[in-house]
């Protein structure tokens, strides 16, 4: 049964809100200026969008010393990719289609930068040697082509209170990691068992320690 209160078309969004003027119009730039350029140098932090086969959407974390993007020039940049869990969501995605959306956040900053463009994967030596930590290479990196740069204002940090010391959630009120997958994957009725989850949660915190890079 249709949602009668669905909203169907840009049309209808228009008329509840309005278009875009002033700075927010004419904010977006094809290319990085230096202001973009310094924000990602001082970025150790970016979530990356893609989509897949059927429109199949994904949002991947990418995190790592500030610095960790190269900025090729003013149209392309360059995200390494570090050991994960092999499921190679973002990469695949890329594959099928090269459309992504980037936002960059540094801590503390209540404002973000925004780039969209299109990605490929490249093995290029240069730029996975300039890559390389504790003599550990990437595999590969993702080059984005720049088209559409822009700085988002801080709202949805001034709500959230992100970056606020006194909205800090001590993370005991939820379970670890390793208890949260191992009791989405049990079988049913079937909760995993205690020295089970200490086993994981010590596997987890070893692979933090040593695959990293």
């Amino acid at each position: 049964m249709a949602d009668q209160h669905q909203i169907a078309s840009a049309a209808e969004l228009r008329r509840l809100y309005g278009h875009a003027e002033g700075l927010a119009a004419k904010k977006s730039l094809p290319k990085l200026d230096r202001h973009a350029r310094d924000y990602i140098a001082r970025s150790p932090f970016l979530c990356i969008a893609t989509s897949g086969t059927g429109g199949r959407a994904d949002v991947s974390p990418r995190g790592d010393q500030p610095g960790f993007v190269q900025v090729l020039d003013d149209y392309s940049l360059a995200i390494p990719d570090r050991p994960g869990n092999n499921r190679l969501d973002t990469m695949e995605n890329i594959l099928i289609n090269p459309n992504v959306g980037l936002i960059f956040m540094i801590p503390g900053f209540e404002d973000t930068l925004r780039i969209n463009g299109k990605a490929t994967i490249t093995a290029d030596p240069a730029i996975l040697e300039r890559a390389t930590v504790d003599r550990k290479q990437p595999k590969v990196a993702i080059h984005i082509a720049v088209e559409e740069a822009f700085f988002h204002c801080a709202k949805a940090f001034r709500r959230s209170r992100l970056w606020q010391q006194d909205a800090i959630v001590d993370r005991k009120v939820m379970p670890t990691l390793a208890r949260i997958i191992l009791e989405q994957t049990a079988a049913a009725e079937v909760p995993p068992r205690d020295e089970e989850v200490a086993a994981c949660d010590v596997a987890i915190e070893e692979d933090y320690r040593t695959q990293l890079y």
